[in-house]
């Protein structure tokens, strides 16, 4: 291995179809698994029931719900295209939940009814928030090999 100049010996990408889903990994694709099942259910019987109530954050709801399936699907599945669609959304993710986290704090009143990812997760004890931040660096330690 080489050392940089620092004399630190830098992360070795992991080799094809290894690392993301072993370990950690799997209690990470596990949450992520029940968090598009909840999300999934949550926001199909938003819909079904109330959508005239809370339009805008019933579709938020389900829109994360599907990011919350891709990214399942995704960080289970090796190779480097689903690492690449991992990557994508689990940032979307993040960006998810930090802008509707901040409209759903500024101005409540666009979100009568809260999405899983309003007030940064809040109803959900901010797993919301912190798992992208952990599913980002997952990705980052977990990076495939380039051929």
């Amino acid at each position: 291995m080489s050392r940089s100049e620092h004399g630190a010996v830098p992360a070795a990408p992991a080799p094809e179809g290894a690392g993301r889903a072993s370990g950690p990994g799997r209690l990470l694709i596990a949450v992520y698994g029940v968090f598009a099942l909840a999300a999934t259910a949550r926001a199909a019987f938003q819909i079904a029931t109330k959508f005239d109530q809370a339009p805008l954050a019933y579709l938020l709801s389900a829109f994360a719900a599907v990011v919350y399936v891709v990214a399942t699907v995704s960080l289970a599945r090796p190779g480097a295209r689903a690492y690449r669609v991992s990557v994508v959304a689990v940032t979307t993710e993040l960006v998810g939940v930090i802008a509707v986290g901040l409209l759903s704090v500024l101005d409540a009143q666009a979100f009568p009814s809260e999405t899983v990812w309003s007030a940064f997760g809040r109803g959900y004890g901010f797993v919301p928030l912190l798992l992208p931040v952990l599913g980002l660096l997952w990705l980052r330690r977990n990076r495939p090999a380039r051929a």
